[in-house]
């Protein structure tokens, strides 16, 4: 690992993937700076969570209405560090973030208020149980640059509101919306020591994953997810790790070529396929597959590539020049074991050396790499099946799990195949959007990680669920205690058969229930 001295020198730089413009230069966070981020977190926290609930989530309804009117200023900033166009950056990134505000603005308290624990044993009818929501207290956030504003944006407003303090670790290559973000939520009315970002590469975040954070939420690539988690156990430091997908797209025998073609093209271009929900293999019934094939060409070749800044731009550049290289290897590799290029298949070197034309593959191979390994780029590998039972199983056969997508008129038939795809999230008759339902959690399964962000299930990822149990009697012994023998045995062996032989207990609860509307009346 680098020394102290080595991160004091070291800097990063933000460039624009489009015209190859740096933005920005800015200082990697070494090891002590790290160390110091996290120290003044902690010692900051505990205030911040006496707060409150209500009050925290009065300081999110302002965040919300900052960013509303400073919308199109950070759009401007994501189109220009992470290249997609501007479109997309208001819909997938301003949007997103605002509506999980809305969210936690909405439903954060009654989420997470302390909660009444009802008991079923009837021997544990003199106490009272209730669910306590405790934060962490300092969660380290590890966030990627392909959605550098809504991923982290919304990890951390749920860390916040239920209490935590947050260390931020954007990617190297989109570090300054990152510091937009701070600067957002520093106008809110977050404390500086709640909210914090260190710049830096990857030996920042081991760092940050190896500091006293409470919790690590990361999103990235399985090799980076599989090393984290290692890192994790040595200490049993809780994760939540969103590790991308292969995300499968099928289109039934009864699907809507016209409206399956176009969400295909969608789902597979938009953030020139950089996006880890993407449509990243289509498998179509083989009654379709010849026209399926005609309109995926056909509007893919009229899509408009360019500097995102452009409001007519539909397709940006890639974000680095080595992910263009990840592209262009695998497609070079399904051609070269009879893959069809359909159209594109190659960078548009006019453009700019991170411009990759999209991508139609037909004719692909379940074995080939694009089939098999994330691609991460503006590729649709289309494939045939015969029947649902075949599309089931090539839409299982991949060690991604993230999500998927079925396609077809009969709504109650593509919901049965839902329940069939291992996959976190599934969607009928559309792709990649779940990602802006605040409502709904988003994580996969098998190698696409672990845990869920996004709704309840996100936010209750940033708490510790806490039990507190008081004794309604506190004066009497409880009969279970010692002064073992044959007496209290027999005594148990009969309440037994009392509580949960079927008839006996019948008469048992009857006789309870009579009790206690006897009790009311008096009352």
């Amino acid at each position: 690992m680098a020394t102290d001295v080595e991160f004091a020198v070291s800097r990063i730089a933000s460039v624009n993937p489009a015209t190859g413009e740096v933005l920005g230069e800015l200082d990697s966070a070494g090891p002590t700076e790290v160390r110091a981020a996290v120290a003044r977190a902690h010692a900051a926290q505990p205030d911040w969570n006496a707060w409150g609930i209500r009050n925290r989530v009065q300081v999110l309804r302002r965040f919300q209405q900052i960013l509303l009117a400073h919308k199109s200023d950070i759009a401007r900033r994501i189109t220009q560090e992470a290249g997609k166009p501007f479109v997309e950056a208001i819909v997938t990134e301003v949007l997103v973030v605002l509506d999980s505000a809305r969210f936690l603005i909405d439903n954060a308290y009654a989420i997470l208020r302390d909660e009444k624990l009802a008991h079923g044993n009837p021997a544990m009818k003199t106490k009272s149980g209730r669910i306590l929501h405790e934060p962490y207290g300092v969660v380290g956030i590890i966030s990627p640059w392909n959605y550098p504003f809504s991923v982290p944006a919304t990890e951390a407003l749920a860390a916040l509101v239920a209490g935590n303090a947050v260390v931020l670790k954007p990617s190297e290559l989109t570090p300054l919306i990152a510091l937009e973000l701070q600067v957002l939520l520093r106008e809110a009315g977050v404390p500086d020591d709640i909210f914090q970002v260190l710049p830096g590469e990857g030996a920042t975040g081991a760092a940050l994953v190896g500091s006293e954070i409470d919790k690590l939420v990361f999103t990235g690539s399985v090799a980076t997810g599989r090393r984290i988690a290692q890192m994790a156990a040595e200490r049993l430091l809780p994760v939540v790790l969103e590790l991308g997908g292969k995300d499968p797209m099928l289109v039934l025998d009864d699907a809507d070529i016209d409206v399956a073609s176009s969400g295909a093209v969608w789902g597979a271009f938009m953030n020139a396929g950089q996006t880890c929900l993407s449509v990243e293999r289509c498998y179509v019934h083989q009654s379709l597959y010849s026209a399926f094939l005609d309109a995926c060409r056909e509007k893919t070749r009229k899509l408009r590539i360019g500097n995102g800044m452009d409001e007519a731009t539909e397709i940006g550049p890639m974000i680095h020049e080595r992910q263009v290289r990840v592209v262009e290897s695998q497609v070079d590799e399904a051609r070269q074991r009879g893959a069809r290029v359909l159209t594109g298949g190659a960078r548009l070197r006019e453009l700019g050396p991170t411009f990759f034309a999209p991508t139609v593959l037909a004719d692909v191979d379940q074995n080939m790499r694009v089939m098999q390994e994330e691609t991460f780029g503006p590729v649709l590998p289309i494939a045939p099946f015969r029947d649902d039972a075949e599309a089931v199983r090539l839409a299982n056969d991949s060690d991604y799990g993230l999500a998927a997508s079925v396609w077809t008129r009969d709504r109650a038939r593509g919901e049965r195949m839902a329940r069939q795809i291992d996959a976190g999230t599934v969607m009928v008759n559309d792709a990649v959007s779940c990602f802006s339902i605040s409502e709904a959690p988003h994580g996969g399964v098998k190698a696409s990680g672990l845990g869920r962000t996004h709704g309840r299930w996100g936010l209750q990822e940033m708490v510790r669920v806490k039990y507190v149990d008081s004794d309604l009697l506190p004066r009497m012994k409880k009969i279970w205690w010692f002064g073992y023998g044959a007496g209290l045995t027999r005594e148990m062996k009969s309440f037994l058969d009392l509580l949960y032989a079927r008839p006996l207990r019948e008469k048992f609860m009857a006789g309870v229930r009579s009790a206690g509307a006897l009790w009311r009346r008096k009352l």
